[in-house]
């Protein structure tokens, strides 16, 4: 069963406290650009990890490719 923009977005929102995702994608190919209050003081790595662990195996698998972009809350435009 493929995987939904939908259901990738809301599964961020539940498992990040605060955060706020917008995901697009094909079912297969995912971007989503993710701000969170949680992401402030990681570095790049660290903010992209608690993204992917949201997900575990399911990326490479289920959900082919997910491209992520992260935000502390204070650098939103």
């Amino acid at each position: 069963m493929s995987a939904t923009p939908e259901e990738l977005k809301t599964r961020i929102e539940a498992a990040i406290p605060g955060s706020r995702a917008e995901v697009s994608g094909d079912g297969h190919h995912f971007n989503a650009v993710v701000t969170a209050p949680a992401f402030s003081g990681l570095n790049r790595l660290a903010q992209h990890r608690l993204v992917y662990d949201v997900f575990g195996e399911e990326v490479g698998g289920r959900i082919h490719a997910l491209a992520i972009k992260t935000h502390t809350t204070s650098e939103e435009a």
